[in-house]
């Protein structure tokens, strides 16, 4: 596996950050004329070559899609991340060049994107902002912003559709499209929307509720706030006659 990544022209580097292994484990390896024995940790079931022989197994009856080998050894105890396995994967088809029947495009994150009407770069803090904003809030310039985006950043226009289906789910007060969502969003491969996803799938019954109940904490967490607000501004400078009176009148409007 390693001669073959090598003669594909990688550098040491770059095959010790798909495989894993030390590079100076990987350039002992390739320049000894004889195999050396290799001190690797024990494996554990947050690494999926732990779950080596199963995946060679599926690997070999066809099955190669990675969201469905990752659910097939998380029901095996598998407690690691799904980027782990996707790294494991990308080697064994870099190694056997079998490209995937959906392979993920090619995501231009870093490419700039200029404003239409000034021509100056827009700055990543608009675009994030720009990607969740609702297109019937948007003014004019920032929907000439948000087209532009579209058209020249492929990553931005898969996140905005990813936030606004999110958006719909949420007012929906139904969570049967979660799922899917959550798959999509994981698919994607651009990092911060797959943590995100994977976040939601942590504690997809407490986000399920959310979506779902009526019923909300924002009440309370709101008076909370404000107290915390009030101590906050009159630490080290009042006693406590002072802090109940200036408390009173908020407990008293509820």
């Amino acid at each position: 596996m390693l001669q073959a990544l090598r003669q594909q022209g990688l550098t040491y580097s770059e095959i010790a950050r798909r495989t894993g292994y030390e590079r100076r484990s990987i350039a002992n390896w390739l320049t000894s004329s004889a195999p050396r024995d290799r001190n690797r940790a024990a494996l554990n079931k947050t690494s999926p070559l732990y779950f080596e022989a199963f995946l060679a197994e599926c690997w070999k009856d066809g099955n190669r899609v990675g969201r469905h080998l990752f659910y097939d050894i998380k029901n095996r105890g598998y407690t690691g991340s799904r980027s782990n396995l996707e790294r494991l994967l990308k080697v064994w088809r870099e190694v056997e060049n079998i490209q995937l029947d959906e392979p993920p495009p090619e995501m231009d994150v870093s490419e700039p994107v200029r404003d239409p009407d000034t021509g100056h770069m827009i700055s990543s803090v608009v675009a994030a902002a720009l990607c969740i904003k609702l297109r019937g809030l948007l003014t004019d310039l920032q929907a000439r912003k948000v087209n532009a985006f579209k058209q020249g950043s492929r990553a931005f226009a898969i996140m905005r559709g990813l936030a606004m289906r999110f958006n719909g789910i949420l007012r929906s007060t139904s969570s049967q499209a979660l799922d899917e969502w959550i798959d999509d969003a994981i698919d994607t491969e651009l990092t911060a929307i797959m943590r995100f996803a994977s976040v939601l799938r942590h504690d997809i019954d407490a986000v399920k509720n959310a979506i779902e109940l009526p019923w909300s904490n924002g009440q309370a967490e709101g008076q909370i706030n404000r107290l915390k607000v009030l101590k906050r501004a009159m630490y080290g400078r009042a006693g406590r006659e002072l802090m109940r009176a200036r408390i009173m009148p908020l407990n008293c409007r509820k």
